[in-house]
């Protein structure tokens, strides 16, 4: 089985080929680097952009590049023998994906987004790693910020109840948000939820209903508004992150 071929949908990459204008810039895998390095990187980068619910990669398919997602938002799942299969993770613009040194993709990687990912070719990538050191740390910090998050995450799954679980993700999504539009994380944010309710539901091992009837009575106790389907609109963060049962600066990394 090969790596899906990218949509033939309208090229959405034209506005950011000047990484100095990208909108991930400030937090991608070349957040530190100099104009040199970032030369050099523009010199095995391409864009690649899928359909929601286009497959990236399958677990298990060779890899022969890595990314940093753009725009979109994709999942990470895992397909156990039996044919169930569980959601391990969330890719939000700005995320990794891919490892340097590993041939094969362990998860499949799947739209949930109309997706866009800058893309570079793998073992150019790799070579280009020891001559870079800019990129070499920066990877480090975001493989140590994705181990510290899936640290907090089993606490999540295995600790929190359903209500703290969506108010969790919701927090999540919000400081992403923010951070990638520089706002702060705090009073007032507005940010657009692309998961559906039922990714919502296999993220957090909870079902439709729950999920459903939760986000219902968090908007009814005033912690969110819904606007139209996709829109989150938090008064007041604080409360947000009081709901998810977190501590004051938030405990999940963003």
């Amino acid at each position: 089985m090969q790596i899906n071929s990218p949509t033939q949908a309208p090229d959405l990459s034209k506005g950011v080929r000047d990484c100095g204008a990208c909108q991930i810039r400030h937090r991608a895998v070349c957040a530190r680097c100099e104009p040199d390095e970032l030369a050099r990187l523009d010199e095995i980068k391409y864009y690649r952009t899928y359909e929601a619910g286009q497959t990236v990669v399958w677990a298990g398919d060779r890899m022969d590049f890595v990314a940093s997602v753009v725009t979109g938002v994709a999942t990470l799942t895992q397909t156990m023998e039996d044919g169930r299969t569980q959601m391990v993770g969330l890719l939000l613009p700005s995320d990794f994906v891919g490892r340097p040194g590993r041939d094969i993709a362990p998860y499949n990687v799947i739209a949930t987004t109309d997706l866009m990912m800058c893309c570079f070719r793998k073992k150019q990538f790799e070579a280009l790693l020891g001559s870079t050191p800019h990129v070499s740390q920066r990877l480090l910090e975001m493989t140590l910020d994705e181990l510290d998050a899936a640290r907090e995450w089993m606490l999540l799954l295995g600790r929190k109840t359903a209500r703290e679980k969506i108010a969790s993700l919701l927090a999540i999504i919000a400081r992403r948000d923010a951070s990638l539009n520089l706002r702060p994380s705090r009073g007032r944010m507005v940010f657009d939820l692309a998961l559906t309710r039922e990714a919502m539901a296999d993220y957090l091992g909870l079902t439709l209903e729950t999920v459903s009837r939760q986000m219902s009575q968090l908007k009814r106790d005033a912690v969110i508004e819904l606007e139209g389907k996709r829109r989150i609109i938090v008064p007041d963060f604080d409360r947000l992150i009081d709901e998810a049962g977190d501590d004051s600066d938030g405990g999940f990394l963003a």
